[in-house]
């Protein structure tokens, strides 16, 4: 008789999965399912026992853990039961308790993300401009080849085969994107095409955005270095919060928000952030040049306002030309440089780390 333990290395090499989802999948099984029910048939699983099991995690777990764990294991339950190894799901209709209230995710207006962006390094500063104003995914934009930037037509493509970089195990490695929805081509306004054909000009790496060192992002390192203190600000140092507790990925929130407030039709926001419209109105609505116009219009005046000086964050240092080049200011407590001075990003704010 076939014990869980054994089912579960079957459906494994079986299933097909990302790399990054096979490495939480590994995870949830290795730290909670085998060491419960590995080494009982899959038979004498039974109902209570899962019960009895969902609710000990939940004595030291967040309820959506809880739920992706039992996910996991009624996922591979139910292969057994269409494998006719069992009669039954025994993790069928359990519940994993209440959900706690996610609090709503926090976005930012151009301004802010100017200011955010004035603060991280000079290297970090083009790839925070390029993920607000594109949608991009965090794996995207850290993924991104020159290859892949289209700027004579102004278009970035997340490519089907190496469209992210994923991080596994400590590993980087180029692979798909998220889903299949997220194989898609993204329109760019034109301040960002000049940004990025100068930023590309400045360098010859074959990744778009690299660290200081030269090296590929790390999703950690970058947020404990650069983002956190850019966004939360340093009060030792006096530096002001712009956005207290946004995360990188926030940035898609606010590109969602921003074309949900310039009235751009829902299939044309989710085909820019690489989703997919359920039902009817994914068979039947469709993307046309005018909506995709219409989005980079938006944009590129949302960035001309952000970099007026009329309407400047006080949080925010001087701000940037259209070229993307933060503006020299008379403000004793924002040097900049000469035009000869060799920084090629004068104007950056202080660094709140």
């Amino acid at each position: 008789m076939v014990c869980e333990r054994e089912w579960a290395e079957t459906w494994a090499e079986s299933h097909q999965v990302g790399a990054a989802t096979w490495a939480r999948y590994r995870s949830h099984l290795d730290l909670h399912i085998l060491p419960k029910f590995g080494d009982l048939p899959l038979s004498a699983i039974t109902r209570m026992a899962v019960k009895s099991w969902v609710k000990d995690l939940g004595q030291s777990h967040a309820p959506s853990t809880v739920g992706t764990v039992l996910g996991l294991l009624s996922t591979v339950l139910n292969e057994a039961v269409d494998d006719h190894r069992i009669v039954m799901n025994p993790c069928r209709r359990i519940r994993t308790g209440v959900v706690s209230h996610r609090p709503e995710r926090p976005w930012a207006t151009p301004q802010q993300i100017l200011a955010i962006a004035n603060r991280v390094d000079p290297t970090d500063r083009i790839m925070v401009i390029t993920a607000a104003y594109t949608g991009m995914r965090w794996g995207e934009v850290v993924g991104l080849r020159r290859p892949n930037c289209h700027l004579d037509d102004a278009r970035i493509v997340i490519d089907a085969n190496t469209g992210a970089l994923h991080e596994v195990a400590g590993i980087l490695a180029l692979g798909p994107p998220k889903t299949p929805a997220a194989i898609r081509t993204i329109r760019i306004p034109p301040f960002l095409v000049a940004m990025l054909r100068k930023h590309l000009d400045s360098h010859d790496h074959e990744h778009v955005f690299t660290g200081r060192d030269g090296g590929l992002h790390r999703r950690f390192n970058f947020a404990r270095r650069s983002w956190r203190p850019a966004a939360d600000g340093n009060p030792r140092k006096h530096i002001p919060p712009i956005v207290t507790g946004m995360h990188f990925h926030d940035l898609r929130h606010s590109h969602k928000t921003w074309m949900i407030e310039d009235e751009i039709p829902e299939v044309a926001q989710a085909k820019r952030l690489g989703h997919r419209l359920g039902g009817v109105r994914g068979i039947y609505s469709h993307v046309t040049p005018t909506m995709e116009q219409r989005i980079v219009d938006a944009l590129q005046v949302r960035w001309q306002t952000s970099t007026s000086p009329q309407i400047r964050d006080v949080t925010a240092p001087p701000p940037a030309t259209p070229d993307g080049q933060p503006a020299r200011s008379g403000d004793p407590s924002h040097p900049h440089p000469t035009p000869g001075d060799a920084d090629p990003h004068p104007g950056a704010a202080p660094k709140a780390a």
